[in-house]
């Protein structure tokens, strides 16, 4: 990869971290992408002027840092441009295997990786684009979903691979160009892990987030489970964009409308699936309200009782006390009834002071597991609701997917049918043919026969002259 770098004979005002990282990618800096209508061109610096170009007046036009962040733009422009008009030509949902998409993937990834700081841990040298990522939940709450959904992929062991999963899901929630905006407007917190003359630290950036809102068009379906997202290379696939004469710019068109027809099955299939399983974990949530609601009444029940418990005890202490006044009547004393009073005020407002304490406790208990019950209550209805409404687009969605076998098999009847009538037209076509044939070849015989006559009557009239 290196021997792609460009060999200047004076050294350039870079620092040794941004030269080592320059060699570490493949960006073609002795050459200059440019946009040539929908193809991509390569030119040799020596060969071009650099005067006209449109790059920033206060970068030097032979710098290979700028020359990247140029290429990887037009990349990124030729990328998003093909993978949109290939996927509204192709009119269907993306998934994993669609090439444009993965070709876009890698060139994103070429993007984010382009000026990354190398920080040191135990294990060595690392570089990866995971941590300036990670910032978009900070700065943007809603993103803290996919954060958390990467972290929970099983088989993602590098920070790579959260990376590049990270990006996928984006991609599904449309929702990458905005987040991209949000990370680039914070060039103070990307200072952490870019160099200062990196891709997301100048303006290229902000052009390559301002083009994927163009993204936002298009479908996609990806799984991520069973892929291989931390091992997989990341090379530019550049004969996909490179112009050659004998193929058009333009895909395909599809199949024709029994192929649309049997996508259409498909996708509702699998929609069918999803909500399968969006209605079973609903029941499932639903029978863990009803087991905490259960449990939370039967709480609820406890704590009455020990409150009941506790008014009684109450009133046992208030008659003992009374009962040992009422003793000490007989033969009282000042020190007794002054100790009398003294321990019988204090063991009273201990008790009263304690019971007061239990009771509101017990109280805020009660009303916390009213509010509770309320809330679970209103959710359990909710949650009915959801369902209800969830069964009756299944049933839907189950009308919609007969709906569309019944076309398949009409579709296949009438083509079975045109088949029968086009073998029937050609055994006509033939039998039409043998008839002609068979005309001609009287004809001829008659028109002999009268070549016959008229040579006959010809001696005739010879004869009687």
């Amino acid at each position: 990869m290196s021997d792609l770098t460009p060999q200047s004979e004076t050294p350039t005002p870079t620092t040794d971290k941004i030269t080592q990282a320059a060699r570490e990618t493949i960006y073609l800096c002795n050459f200059r992408v440019s946009v040539d209508g929908e193809w991509l061109c390569l030119r040799e610096l020596n060969d071009i002027s650099l005067t006209p170009d449109p790059e920033p007046a206060h970068e030097d036009p032979k710098d290979p840092i700028a020359i990247e962040r140029l290429n990887l733009m037009n990349m990124a422009k030729l990328s998003i441009k093909g993978l949109i008009e290939s996927a509204l030509n192709l009119g269907r949902t993306l998934d994993s295997d669609y090439a444009p998409l993965q070709q876009f993937f890698v060139v994103m990834e070429h993007c984010l990786k382009h000026g990354l700081k190398t920080k040191k841990t135990f294990l060595g040298q690392n570089k990866s684009f995971w941590g300036a990522l990670e910032l978009v939940e900070k700065l943007t709450p809603e993103a803290g979903e996919i954060t958390a959904s990467v972290k929970d992929l099983p088989g993602l062991k590098t920070p790579l691979g959260r990376g590049r999963a990270w990006l996928r899901l984006a991609l599904m929630q449309k929702k990458l160009s905005d987040y991209m905006k949000t990370i680039i407007n914070r060039k103070d917190l990307l200072s952490e892990f870019y160099e200062p003359n990196a891709l997301m630290m100048e303006e290229e950036g902000a052009v390559i987030a301002g083009l994927l809102v163009g993204l936002n068009v298009i479908d996609a379906n990806l799984c991520m489970k069973g892929e291989d997202l931390d091992s997989q290379v990341g090379v530019i696939d550049f004969s996909m964009y490179l112009k050659d004469g004998g193929h058009s710019s333009k895909s395909a068109e599809g199949d024709g409308q029994i192929t649309a027809i049997l996508d259409q099955k498909n996708y509702v299939e699998e929609l069918n699936r999803h909500l399968s399983a969006s209605v079973n974990n609903l029941q499932a949530k639903v029978d863990a309200l009803e087991k905490s609601n259960t449990k939370l009444t039967e709480e609820l029940a406890v704590a009455n009782n020990r409150i009941i418990t506790l008014q009684e005890d109450v009133e046992r202490v208030k008659e003992e006390s009374s009962y040992q006044l009422e003793s000490r009547k007989l033969y009282p004393t000042k020190t007794d009834i002054f100790l009398m009073y003294k321990l019988s005020l204090k063991f009273r407002l201990a008790s009263v002071q304690d019971v007061e304490k239990e009771l509101e406790v017990q109280i805020g208990m009660k009303q916390e597991m009213e509010l509770s019950m309320k809330m679970l209550e209103k959710d359990i209805c909710e949650k009915q609701d959801a369902l209800v409404e969830l069964r009756q687009q299944l049933e839907d969605l189950r009308a919609i997917n007969q709906q569309l076998s019944h076309k398949s098999q009409s579709a296949d009847a009438s083509s079975k049918q045109k088949s029968e009538a086009i073998v029937r037209l050609e055994e006509k076509i033939n039998q039409m043919s043998g008839t002609i044939k068979q005309l001609e070849t009287s004809d001829k015989h008659v028109v002999k026969q009268a070549r016959n006559l008229n040579s006959a009557a010809g001696k005739l009239l010879q004869l009687q002259q």
